[in-house]
C-alpha cells in the first residue's frame, strides 16, 4: 500500500485504449506478483484512426519486450522518420520543411553547420539555411527509405511509427493478458472515496465492487477518478491553442508508402496525412471559433479530392490542457484523463509512456510512500507545459495572412515566459543552441527542433551584416554534407522492402 511502504497488493486500471494498455503492460513487468486489473466498457468505440507516434512508442515496446516484427504486421504499422509540414509559410522557398527525428549523424556532422548558416543568414548573408538540406532522416523521408540502418553501419536514427489505433489497444490488451493482467468488461457506475480521500472502489452498473490498493485513470475525457471523485482541478489550454475539434476520413492508400506523416495548414487548422499499410489516415484539426464542422468537412474533402464521395466522416471534438496533479493520493491519471494537447506533434502517446515510467520510478524510489508526488507532478507538467510551447510556436509564428484563423494565431500573446524567452534568443542570441542551454530553456524539445521550424518558416530577424565575414566556404560545407548524407543513405533500405521482412 502507498501508505505504508509496501508494493501494492492490487491495482486497478479504469479505462483501456492504447494509454491502459500501455499502464497495464508496464505495470506487469515491473511489479510481479502485484494482482493488476483493468476494467473497461464494450460501450465505448475506439476511434480507430491512423495515428503517429514520436521514437517513445519504441521506447515503450523495448520496456516490455516487444519487436518490431512482433506488433507492426498486426497493428498495420509503417514506420515514420519525422513529419513534413507543409504551407504553413507563405515565405518563398519556405512553404514546406521537415521536421525529423534524432540520428546520431546530427551533433557531429550537421547540427553545427545548421546553426552556423542560420546565424549568417540572419547576418544577411545569402547562404542555404532552409533544415531540409542538413539531416539524414529528411533524406531518407524524401528517397521513401525506412529507419533501420545495415548493420554495417556505426550509426543509429532514431524512429517513431504510424499505427491503427484500435488494432494497437488490442495487441496491447492480448500481451497484457498474456502476464497476468485480468480484464474485466463493464461500466463504472459510482467511485468509492473514503473518509482519507482515497480511492477504496469503483462500483460497476451490474453491481460488481472493484477494490484496489492503487488506481489508474484511463477514462479519456471524462477523468472519472482523477477529476471527478477527486476533485483535481484542471488547465485549460485553450488561451495558447484555438483548436478544440476534428473530422476525419480514411483514404485509398497510394502504391509508395510514405515514411513520414504530412501536416499541411488549410484555412482554418491544419490536416494530417497518415500512411498506414491499407490506408491513409486523414484528419482536419480546427478551431470551432473560425468555422463550423460542416464547413471544416467539406473543406477537408475538397483537399483529398473527395468532394463527390460517398466516404463517411466522423467529428471529434478535444479537450486541450492538463491536470494540476497527474499524480494525487493513490491514483495516477494517464493519457486523455491527464490532459491533451492536439496532436501536431503526436505525443499523446510518448506523455503516456512518460507519465507511467515515471511514476513506477519515483513510487519504487519512494519505497512506495507519496513521498516524491509533488517532485512527479512537477515533472510531468513541465512535460506538457513544454509540448504545447512547441505547439503553440507553430502557430504563434506561422508567415500566413490569409485569413483570421492565422491572424489571431500570430497576434495571441498568450504565451509563456519560457516561449517567449525562446522566440527573444531567436532575434538576438549570436549563439542559439549555447543560450538555450544556458539560460535552462532545454524542456520537450532540443534546439535542433526550434531551430528547424523557425528556420523552416523563413524566420530570419536580418541583423548588421559583418563584411569581414567570408562565408563562401560555409556553402561549400553544405554541398560536402549534402555528398556525406547521400552516401549515409546508402546504408538503408526501401520502406516497403523493411515492412516485407
Amino acid at each position: 500500500m502507498s501508505d505504508n511502504g509496501s508494493k501494492p497488493e492490487k491495482v486497478l486500471i479504469v479505462g483501456g485504449g492504447t494509454a491502459g494498455w500501455m499502464a497495464a503492460n508496464l505495470l506487469a513487468c515491473k511489479w510481479p506478483g502485484t494482482e493488476i486489473c483493468l476494467v473497461e466498457s464494450k460501450q465505448i468505440g475506439i476511434i480507430g484512426v491512423g495515428e503517429g507516434s514520436t521514437p517513445h512508442l519504441k521506447l515503450f515496446f523495448d520496456a516490455i519486450g516487444v519487436t518490431d516484427l512482433q506488433w507492426m504486421p498486426r497493428c498495420n504499422a509503417t514506420y515514420k522518420n519525422g513529419i513534413t509540414f507543409d504551407k504553413w509559410s507563405a515565405v518563398s522557398g519556405f512553404e514546406s520543411y521537415f521536421h525529423p527525428f534524432a540520428a546520431q549523424t546530427d551533433d557531429v556532422f550537421t547540427v553545427p553547420l545548421f546553426f552556423r548558416n542560420i546565424q549568417a543568414r540572419m547576418q544577411g548573408y545569402d547562404v542555404d539555411a532552409h533544415p531540409d538540406n542538413y539531416f539524414l532522416e529528411t533524406y531518407l523521408a524524401r528517397q521513401n527509405l525506412g529507419p533501420l540502418p545495415a548493420e554495417s553501419f556505426p550509426f543509429g536514427v532514431a524512429y517513431g511509427y504510424h499505427f491503427d489505433s484500435a488494432l494497437l489497444g488490442q495487441f496491447l490488451a492480448e500481451n497484457a493478458q498474456s502476464k497476468g493482467v485480468t480484464r474485466v468488461y463493464g461500466n463504472v457506475a459510482d467511485v468509492i472515496v473514503d473518509n482519507d480521500d482515497r480511492l477504496s472502489a469503483v462500483k460497476l452498473s451490474d453491481g460488481t465492487l472493484l477494490a484496489a490498493d492503487f488506481f489508474i485513470d484511463c477514462s479519456g475525457f471524462e477523468a472519472l477518478l482523477m477529476q471527478k471523485a477527486l476533485k483535481v482541478s484542471y488547465l485549460s489550454f485553450k488561451d495558447n491553442l484555438f483548436n478544440d475539434s476534428a473530422v476525419v476520413m480514411p483514404t485509398t492508400i497510394s502504391a509508395v508508402l510514405p515514411v513520414e506523416t504530412t501536416a499541411t495548414a488549410l484555412s482554418n487548422g491544419w490536416a494530417w496525412q497518415i500512411p498506414l499499410r491499407n490506408r491513409f489516415g486523414n484528419g482536419y484539426v480546427y478551431s470551432s471559433d473560425f468555422i463550423d464542422a460542416n464547413q471544416a468537412e467539406t473543406e477537408l474533402r475538397q483537399h483529398l479530392g473527395l468532394l463527390d464521395s460517398d466516404v463517411a466522416a466522423r467529428h471529434l471534438k478535444m479537450k486541450v490542457g492538463r491536470v494540476e496533479k497527474h499524480w494525487h493520493k493513490n491514483c495516477l491519471a494517464v493519457g486523455l484523463s491527464q490532459g491533451f494537447i492536439e496532436p501536431l506533434e503526436a505525443t499523446a502517446i510518448a506523455l503516456s509512456f512518460n507519465t507511467i515510467a515515471q511514476f513506477i520510478d519515483y513510487f519504487q524510489k519512494g519505497k512506495f510512500t507519496n513521498k516524491f508526488e509533488e517532485a512527479f507532478n512537477s515533472d510531468i507538467n513541465a512535460r506538457f507545459d513544454g509540448i504545447r510551447d512547441y505547439v503553440v510556436c507553430h502557430y504563434k509564428m506561422n508567415q500566413r495572412t490569409d485569413s483570421d484563423y492565422w491572424l489571431a494565431n500570430a497576434a495571441n500573446n498568450n504565451i509563456s515566459a519560457t516561449l517567449s524567452k525562446i522566440l527573444t534568443l531567436w532575434q538576438h542570441s549570436p549563439d542559439f543552441a549555447a543560450d538555450m542551454h544556458k539560460y535552462k530553456l532545454m524542456g520537450s524539445y532540443q534546439p535542433k527542433s526550434w531551430a528547424c521550424m523557425l528556420a523552416g518558416y523563413g524566420v530570419f530577424p536580418v541583423k548588421n551584416r559583418e563584411p569581414s565575414v567570408d562565408y563562401s566556404f560555409y556553402q561549400q560545407e553544405v554541398e560536402a554534407l549534402s555528398d556525406f548524407i547521400r552516401r549515409c543513405g546508402l546504408n538503408f533500405k526501401k520502406h516497403s522492402e523493411l515492412l516485407a521482412l
